[in-house]
């Protein structure tokens, strides 16, 4: 998180303008969400709160549901630029593994394991229209990372970034299980780091089966 604020300090300051009024938005809709429900809030609602006409919300955030799914652009973005930033001598994989790792380990949003999340959770299993969001960012994720895999010269970029992008949702969903359920959160990370490394290490050797290694 602290590697996030240096780089909005970096910005020009339109930009960094733009970065907070759209923070704000999504914190002010967050918000109200976890106080009335998703389905329950509209879009003007937000606007008037956040101290913005509906317009400008539109202007940042094309839809209702991206609202609340914030991060999503994000994911994908990182996804991306860790196989295409990753050292001349690492394999793409090597590079995703050490984003998953670094995210749990900077408690960033991404990793979905946190004190905090569990209220995350609950809004979007009780509004069907964020579930199917969810379920559509998903495939735009998986579509920024073959484009980098098939860009990085990978063999069959649509079938590692579909195995990746599964693997860690898997993970990731049952992180998320544990804590709607109340597990401890310290409890919780230390199994998802450790569901990480074997979800990793098993695409890793299936890559490497695949490719005649």
């Amino acid at each position: 998180m602290n590697d996030e604020r240096a780089r909005d300090d970096e910005l020009p300051l339109r930009e960094r303008k733009k970065r907070e009024t759209r923070q704000r938005i999504s914190d002010v809709a967050t918000g109200l969400f976890a106080e009335r429900g998703f389905d329950a809030v509209t879009v003007a609602e937000v606007a008037r709160a956040a101290g913005v006409s509906p317009m400008t919300v539109f202007n940042y955030f094309p839809r209702k549901e991206d609202l609340f799914l914030d991060r999503i652009p994000q994911a994908a973005e990182l996804f991306a630029a860790a196989v295409h930033d990753r050292a001349p001598d690492e394999s793409p994989l090597t590079a995703l593994r050490r984003l998953a790792l670094r995210l749990l380990d900077e408690g960033h949003p991404l990793s979905g394991v946190g004190e905090r999340f569990p209220r995350f959770y609950r809004i979007v299993l009780a509004s069907p229209s964020l579930r199917s969001r969810v379920r559509e960012c998903v495939e735009e994720v998986e579509r920024a990372l073959a484009a980098a895999l098939a860009a990085a010269g990978t063999a069959d970029p649509q079938l590692l970034a579909a195995l990746t992008v599964a693997a860690y949702r898997t993970v990731f969903v049952t992180s998320a299980r544990r804590l709607l359920a109340g597990d401890p959160v310290a409890e919780v990370a230390r199994d998802h780091r450790a569901r990480l490394a074997t979800a990793f290490t098993a695409l890793e050797r299936a890559e490497g089966t695949a490719s005649g290694g």
